[in-house]
């Protein structure tokens, strides 16, 4: 799947940008250079529809003299130059940042689980392969259901990472990940439900999540009348609170935005945020991480970073950058990089971000099915719609299910067709919180994953069935 050599080519990419910015009298340059590739097959209308494969890659340059940066990407060495006069265009019209110094360097931990050779073996017919087991196994689950979107796809991203000040990383991360949309539709009826799975390492049981699949789609059926608008209990999925809890919680941590009040938990640091049981934890170190790296998007050494012990909020993550620039504009009278900087890609320069945020309780867990025991009357969320509008500073949201059951002393009664779900997730999550005992990672948002159980709310929501 990548040539044996690629991370010697890219390193010797990144020397000869390094020898032009020395010959350009450049004070500090960081450089990264990337390459990436991988075999995809997409899913429609029950059956295989495209297979592609490929490569691409290129090389980001960030220039810096006396606080002032700028940045440039190119896919060939053959524009390095121009690309590095352009940076140092953007620098010489920049505001000036005081004591920003890209960092020097420092020993890191590496980081296990982050490449599976398997993965790497896989051919386009290995992945073709993979596709029409998903088929098979969701015809096998339900000869109704249909797979009517998803697809599957194997990689592996090669990257390195040097600068002026000593640093000088790199490695290859593999990954292989699924997603399917299930559909039944019959006797006038459509229910759909939406499943994936995202994995450093070979991924070898499709079936697990073709069932949850194809279940959502099956119990979703029929769906019984709604009743009144009403606040109360609601056990929210770890698929269905994911989309909220990107939104919400991930930049409340940010430093920055605390900083500039964006942040949910601005003027809160060392006051209670959530539950007392409950505690959020940023670990870069996690074996097999989504997110996880030996160093973080500037070359400064990851760690297991704890944010919010026991309800309170004791911390938050910074990167070189932003922190210097806080305290230089008087928003902070002291900051330093946790090592928490990210890149999208080779294309932008590295800002701060979290990377593999894990929700945790000091409380004995349940499972899925006691939690539900425990409803005396309330419903069963697995997936929202629109969460993208819930609002990040003060915790608000607004969104929809079609995936949602009502359930009665402790028994699921029926789904709805539709339901709006609003409320405060910050006031949901302030006290009456219990927590599954199944830790499940969710999608990627811009700068990383969660690892979130089922989580059992009882406090500022509303549903309002259609």
């Amino acid at each position: 799947m990548i040539p044996d050599d690629a991370i010697n080519r890219l390193h010797e990419s990144a020397s000869k940008v390094a020898q032009f910015c020395d010959e350009l009298g450049v004070k500090q340059w960081e450089i990264v250079a990337e390459q990436g590739y991988g075999h995809s097959v997409e899913l429609e209308g029950g059956k295989i529809t495209m297979a592609s494969g490929g490569g691409s890659g290129g090389i980001g340059v960030r220039v810096l003299d006396q606080g002032k940066y700028g940045y440039a990407h190119f896919a060939d060495v053959k524009s390095a130059k121009f690309a590095i006069e352009r940076a140092l265009n953007v620098a010489s019209k920049s505001p000036a940042i005081d004591g920003f110094e890209l960092p020097s360097l420092v020993s890191a931990k590496s980081v296990e689980g982050l490449l599976d050779q398997r993965v790497l073996s896989l051919s386009p017919e290995d992945v073709m392969t993979q596709a029409d087991e998903i088929l098979s196994e969701v015809d096998n689950a339900n000869p109704r259901a249909v797979v009517t979107g998803g697809g599957i796809g194997a990689g592996v991203h090669a990257g390195v990472l040097v600068n002026s000040n000593g640093i000088e990383e790199s490695g290859m991360r593999s990954s292989h990940g699924f997603s399917l949309q299930v559909t039944i539709d019959e006797n006038g009826e459509q229910t759909s439900s939406y499943e994936g799975e995202y994995s450093r390492s070979l991924i070898h049981d499709f079936e697990p999540c073709v069932s949850k699949a194809v279940h959502w789609a099956e119990v979703t059926r029929n769906p019984i009348k709604g009743q009144d608008v009403s606040d109360c209990e609601v056990l929210m999925t770890s698929e269905g609170l994911a989309p909220l809890f990107s939104m919400v919680f991930p930049s409340a941590l940010l430093g920055e935005r605390m900083a500039r009040k964006e942040s949910l938990w601005s003027e809160k640091m060392g006051s209670k945020v959530l539950d007392d049981h409950l505690s959020i934890v940023d670990d870069r170190l996690l074996t097999g991480g989504i997110s996880s790296t030996g160093r973080d998007a500037e070359g400064v050494p990851s760690r297991s970073h704890k944010l919010v012990e026991n309800g309170d909020l004791i911390s938050s993550l910074w990167s070189v950058r932003d922190s210097a620039q806080m305290v230089d504009e008087g928003r902070v009278d002291h900051a330093q990089t946790t090592g928490s900087a990210v890149r999208g890609s080779y294309q932008g320069p590295p800002s701060v971000g979290c990377s593999n945020l894990i929700l945790k309780t000091s409380n004995r867990t349940k499972s899925l099915e006691d939690l539900i025991l425990s409803i005396d009357s309330g419903y069963v969320v697995h997936s929202v719609m629109g969460a993208h509008t819930a609002n990040p500073t003060s915790g608000d949201f607004s969104v929809t299910s079609s995936a949602i059951l009502k359930v009665e002393n402790g028994t699921v009664i029926g789904a709805l067709k539709q339901a709006g779900l609003s409320g405060n997730l910050a006031k949901a999550f302030s006290k009456n919180v219990h927590m599954s005992n199944d830790t499940r990672r969710q999608g990627s948002y811009s700068s990383g994953s969660m690892y979130l159980p089922d989580v059992l709310l009882k406090e500022g929501l509303r549903v309002n069935p259609a």
